[in-house]
Formats: C-alpha cells, structure tokens, sequence
C-alpha cells in the first residue's frame, strides 16, 4: 500500500499547469489571463502538489497524537493567513471585504445585522419566518452569522476568524472518516490533502456558508460512521447524527436529502457486519421517526417544488446565461447528459480573461488541483468495484452518489460553490486511490493528463467562443 503522494504525479500535475497556461495564452492572446491571477493559480497548484508531496512522506511516522496536532495546527496557521489577507486584499480590490462581483455575501451580512436588530426590538418571530417565506435552506446560514456577530459586535473579520477554526477541525474529520474507512496510512494523506486543498482555504475569507456547511457535512459523515462500526450504540451520538442531518436542511435542502438517503442506505440496505440487527432496528426507528416528523413540517413543501422542478431547472438556467448580455451564448447548449460524466473532475479552470469572473480566475489553480484529484477518485471507485468492497462504504458511497446526481440535475451542475459539500469524500476516495497505485494503473495517469488538457483547452475556447471572444 502506497503511504505517501509520489513526487511522479505531482511533478507532472504542476508541468501539465504551466503547460496549459502557456497554451492558453498563445491560443487566445487577446484574452491572456491577468498577471495576478496567474500568481494566484500557480501559488495554488505549485504549493498544493509540492507539501503533499514533501507531507505525505514526513508525517507519515510520526505518532497519531503528534500527527493530529500538526494537522490541526497547520490548517489553522494556513487559514487564519489566508483570512486576513484576503481580508486586506479584497478592501484593495473592491473596496469592500467582499469577493468580488459580491451577491449571496453581502446579503448574509445584511440580513445578520437586520436579525440582530430584530431580536433587540423583540421582532424575530413576528417578522423572520414571513421574510423566509418557507425558504428554510437559506435561514441556517444567516442566523449562525447573527449570533458570531451578537458576540462580536458586527465583525466580519472574527466571523471568517470561526470559519478558519472549524474549516482547521474539518481536516481532522477527514482524516478519521478516512482512517475508520481505509486505514491509518490512507487516512494521513487526505487529512494533509485537505490541509492545503485550495477550495477550503479559499472560502474561509468569504462570506458565504459553504465553510459551515462543509464542516457540518464532515461532522454528520463523520460521526454517523463511527456509530455504525461502533460496537455499541451511544444514543447521544444517534441524537448528534439525527440533529446534525436536520441542520443541513437549515443550510442547503439537498445536502439534507443526501444526508438522510446515506442513512438510509445504510440500515435498509446492508448486511455489513458491522451495522448488528438490534443496532439498525433503533437507528430505523430513529430515522422513520425523524422522516415522519420531516415530512409533517413545511421543509417538505421545498423538496418537492425542488424534485418537481429537477428537469426544467437547469434547462432554463443554462438558458438565461446564454441569454445575459454578458453570458456565455453557447451556455443554452448545456445540459445533465453533458456535465453528468464530468461531476467527479468539474468545475474546470479559468486559464482565460473573463472580466466578468474574476473570482473563477482567482481560483484557477483551485479547480485543476480538484481535477487531477478526479483521476485517484475514479481509480479508488475502479478498485472498489472490482474487488467488490464497496458495499463496506456504503454510507459514504451513498451519501456521495445521491448528492452529485442531485447535482447535475440542477441548474448549479457547473458551480464550484455547490460542489464544495461532495469535497470531502472526493478527498477521502482520493487518498484510498492514492494508496492502491501499482504498476498496472500508473501507466493511465499520463493518458488522463492528455484527456484533462484537451478538456480544459476545449473548456477555454468554449468560455470565449460564446462571448465572441474568438
């Protein structure tokens, strides 16, 4: 079993990355990526493959006490940086401490000062649920940042401050996930992945509830793992589970569903050893109880306008895009067959100037880190498959499964946003494909670089192609 990232693969994920911003800038000269952003996605990339690489191999020694430490310890030092340059950064770009073309940020932080001021007055329940209007996926969010802001008197700062904190114990939810799925040595090296995992870093000094949502998303995966091969069953932890799933409804309704279909999965459809008879006749009866309830509330109103609306959703959103005027005219051509194939390596990198996507160039480097990561994933589900061992990781399969077909149905299928719930166990998957190279499957990672080039390539044409850019 392998135990570290080989330097083979991380020496030519970062020439394939400089390979294909010097091919882009040659194709379309006219709109060569920035300078800055160009710094920015080498930084991403060259970092991200050089410490997996050079962490992989020093940490793997050392005692799990020792390891966790320095995992929790780096991921926060890493982040709290992040966050307050970011911070300084996008006062200097924007204006404001806000990403730029700011929309879902900067209503959060309104509607949280407003929140506050509504329990002040005693207001809160006569005027919060009419201006929700039922949306409850969109309430967890900004009433979490209304009580980070109650303590810290309106301080955007101390809020991505708490986000770098739980986005740092988020790397140590990964690790154990991975550990209790696929070993020790597999579990080290997504929990470093996840250290430097761009994505994770980045939305720390946003405003936006993908932060939260993620270590909620970890948190619940996590510890509804550890329930199932426990020996004995914590009825604290079955609570913990149920509630923490019921959260998830709070922040996006079909990460909810994800949440509950993976438990389900789990005590209606396995005969694993370690989910006991009596064991699964409790958490159903939790989990049948928790549904009835679920369904008896208004959340299920939201479900089902969002099932009714599954086919049309995203065929009418690639219609709009094509019909901004500064969309994409060609977006009108998308469609769930099409990004279907794609949802374990999108969304794909910006290598071009779209003046109007300055934050999908700004993490450039962020989406090849996740494609080339694609390739381990696609190999640890190859290897799962053929030995027959999936039905092991049931749970999380399931959970991962659900989400991302939920995913490319929707009119979100190409927002990087929305994927950051699956990232988690992409970075798990990752890591146990990582740890089954061998002879016979190394020799399809130089053809995957070729097909991911011609992607991305193809990728850049069609982001100008439909704006008239070439």
């Amino acid at each position: 079993m392998i135990t570290i990232l080989p330097k083979y693969f991380t020496s030519k994920a970062i020439i394939l990355y400089l390979a294909l911003l010097i091919i882009c800038s040659f194709l379309f000269m006219n709109r060569i990526l920035p300078i800055h952003w160009i710094f920015f996605g080498a930084l991403e990339v060259v970092c991200f493959f050089y410490f997996s690489n050079q962490w992989t191999q020093k940490w793997k020694l050392i005692s799990n006490v020792s390891y966790s430490k320095k995992l929790f310890q780096t991921a926060l030092i890493i982040r709290l940086f992040y966050v307050f340059f970011s911070f300084y950064f996008y006062e200097y770009m924007t204006g404001a401490p806000f990403e730029f073309q700011t929309g879902d940020a900067f209503a959060y932080h309104n509607e949280a000062i407003w929140i506050n001021e509504l329990f002040k007055n005693n207001e809160f329940l006569l005027k919060y649920p009419d201006y929700i209007g039922g949306n409850y996926s969109d309430a967890g969010y900004p009433v979490y940042l209304s009580i980070i802001y109650f303590i810290s008197d309106n301080s955007i700062l101390f809020a991505r401050i708490i986000k770098a904190l739980l986005s740092a114990y988020s790397c140590i939810l990964i690790y154990k996930l991975c550990r209790n799925n696929f070993g020790e040595s597999t579990g080290r090296i997504a929990g470093i992945i996840a250290v430097i995992f761009p994505s994770f870093i980045y939305y720390c000094g946003l405003h936006l509830k993908e932060t939260e949502m993620t270590f909620l998303v970890v948190l619940f995966l996590e510890r509804a793992d550890n329930m199932f091969r426990s020996k004995i069953l914590s009825y604290s932890n079955l609570a913990l589970v149920i509630g923490i799933a019921f959260s998830l409804f709070f922040f996006r309704t079909v990460v909810g569903v994800s949440a509950f279909f993976a438990l389900f999965s789990v005590v209606f459809l396995t005969k694993n050893r370690f989910v006991k008879t009596n064991k699964k006749t409790v958490i159903g009866v939790w989990v049948i109880v928790a549904l009835l309830l679920f369904f008896g509330s208004t959340l299920q109103n939201e479900i089902v306008r969002y099932w009714g609306e599954k086919e049309t959703n995203l065929d009418q959103s690639m219609q709009a895009r094509a019909a901004l005027k500064t969309g994409n005219k060609l977006a009108k051509y998308g469609a769930a067959s099409v990004f279907a194939p794609f949802m374990l390596f999108a969304p794909f990198p910006t290598l071009v100037n779209v003046d109007t996507q300055q934050n999908q160039m700004m993490l450039n480097g962020g989406f090849f880190v996740k494609n080339i990561l694609g390739f381990f994933v696609l190999l640890a589900l190859i290897v799962l498959i053929r030995r027959k061992e999936y039905k092991k990781h049931i749970f999380i399969l399931s959970f991962l499964l659900v989400y991302l077909v939920i995913l490319a149905l929707s009119k979100f299928a190409i927002s990087e946003r929305f994927h950051m719930p699956a990232y988690p166990l992409l970075i798990v998957f990752s890591a146990y494909g990582i740890s089954q190279l061998n002879q016979k499957n190394v020799k399809y990672y130089i053809p995957y670089l070729i097909f991911l080039a011609l992607i991305i390539i193809g990728w850049n044409w069609f982001k100008l192609a439909g704006r008239g850019a070439v």
